[in-house]
């Protein structure tokens, strides 16, 4: 593939509440689509649509972890490989970063984040992630592109500039990138890190597209929310970017708190805008076609050695382990920017887990949100979000709650409906299930 079929143009994340939107805007090239949110065989009829109409459709997958410590699972990148597949996706992206940590390369519980974490740019970090790279290149059908990550903290000790980070990957593994211009104002803010000396390290001929969102800054921290319009400092990024190379994609993304499509279509045109002017004072000439690899790739692959994975590991489930479980800060970070994260974790698991599971929170009513963040102060995330609302349930369950009779009959009905392969009325067993509502409601 070269990089002509990569001129992607103008797009927006495509998300359900706002799929009637996003069809009906103009001048929309493609759009990008979480891949863990949909399912090969049953596509929104939204994206199948818009594919009929010859937008283009990438899958942007949140979850292989590629920058943990662990090689990538097989069934997530088969799982990644069928959407994009399924949607006829000229690449697909994923992010540097890890999203678990711990298990058998620590002799550890395992846990989740439920968020993209950031890697420590040293060279144990890097090796891994190269390797892990070249693994998800290997198992994709079209070419991979990876993003570079917000971070409220930042890593002791380490070795890399995110430039210099960037640039060495794509050098070891011929990767695209896919460069978030609101991630380098977060991490201006947040670690003090220069956006135009990134940009004058990263190899930008690697660029596959381009993410611009909104944030907002409480107390000295810049949180990368998706919910809130593009500011003019991110703009400002984008405009330094446009004037050193034309990307060949740029993308508005908004995860909730989503306004009128009039005002989206507005920060479109801004966006645009953006770049068309300041590509124009430069008269900058288009992109080298490029082979289906941004780089040459070396004739041996890239390789971690065992003990780089495992020093890896350690230093990753520390900082997770810290974040999610209450374990002592290890040696070196900001003990407030920890809590910081370990807050945000914790209020965005209670988010998901009210969208995953929207019963939860209309049985609990307001309390809903204190229940679950108490019960998470000291119960780790170990699966995904569905587990972690069926393990919630069971929590307050136990506990006796909720107090009114009705309401924990409630609870438990749904409890006892989703904590098994099939629906409890066509599931074995049924009998011993009923058995354990009641001495649930008895508590």
């Amino acid at each position: 593939m070269r990089s002509a079929e990569l001129r992607l143009g103008t797009g927006i994340g495509w998300r359900p509440e706002i799929a009637d939107a996003v069809e009906a805007m103009p001048g929309i090239d493609w759009v990008e689509a979480v891949a863990e949110n949909l399912c090969p065989g049953h596509l929104p009829d939204s994206l199948l649509r818009l594919r009929e109409r010859g937008v283009t459709v990438v899958p942007h997958g949140v979850s292989l972890g590629l920058g943990g410590a662990d090689r990538p699972d097989e069934g997530r990148l088969t799982a990644l490989a069928e959407r994009a597949q399924a949607l006829g996706s000229p690449l697909v992206t994923e992010h540097i970063a890890f999203v678990r940590a711990g298990g058998a390369l620590t002799a550890t519980q395992p846990l989740e984040a439920g968020h993209l974490l950031p890697v420590p740019r040293t060279r144990d970090a890097l090796d891994v992630l190269c390797e892990n790279v070249r693994i998800a290149q290997d198992a994709l059908p079209v070419p991979l592109a990876v993003e570079n990550i917000a971070a409220l903290l930042a890593w002791p000790g380490e070795e890399m500039t995110e430039g210099q980070f960037l640039y060495e990957l794509v050098e070891r593994t011929g990767v695209r990138l896919l460069i978030d211009v609101a991630n380098l104002h977060t991490n201006h803010v947040n670690r003090g890190e220069d956006p135009a000396k990134a940009l004058d390290e990263l190899p930008a001929e690697a660029i596959a597209y381009v993410h611009v969102a909104g944030g907002f800054e409480r107390d000295g921290v810049w949180h990368d929310s998706h919910a809130h319009p593009v500011p003019e400092p991110v703009l400002a990024i984008l405009a330094d970017l446009a004037s050193r190379v034309r990307p060949p994609g740029i993308l508005l993304e908004r995860d909730e708190n989503f306004p009128e499509p009039a005002e989206l279509e507005r920060e479109l045109d801004t966006i645009r805008a953006t770049v068309k002017t300041s590509g124009e004072l430069l008269e900058l000439p288009e992109l080298p076609e490029l082979p289906a690899q941004t780089a040459a790739l070396p004739s041996e692959p890239p390789h971690a050695s065992p003990a780089a994975r495992q020093r890896t590991a350690l230093t990753q489930a520390a900082l997770l382990s810290a974040l999610v479980a209450g374990t002592p800060a290890p040696e070196g970070f900001d003990h407030t920017r920890l809590k910081v994260q370990s807050h945000a974790l914790a209020a965005k698991r209670a988010d998901v887990v009210a969208k995953v599971a929207p019963e939860l929170p209309g049985i609990l009513g307001a309390a809903y949100r204190t229940e679950f963040l108490t019960y998470a102060r000291t119960r780790p995330m170990t699966g995904g979000y569905r587990q972690d609302a069926l393990h919630f349930a069971e929590h307050l369950l136990l506990a006796g709650r909720p107090g009114d009779a009705d309401d924990r009959r409630r609870l438990s009905d749904w409890w006892l409906e989703r904590s098994g392969p099939a629906p409890l009325s066509r599931r074995p067993g049924t009998r011993l299930l009923h058995a354990t509502r009641r001495v649930l409601l008895r508590r």
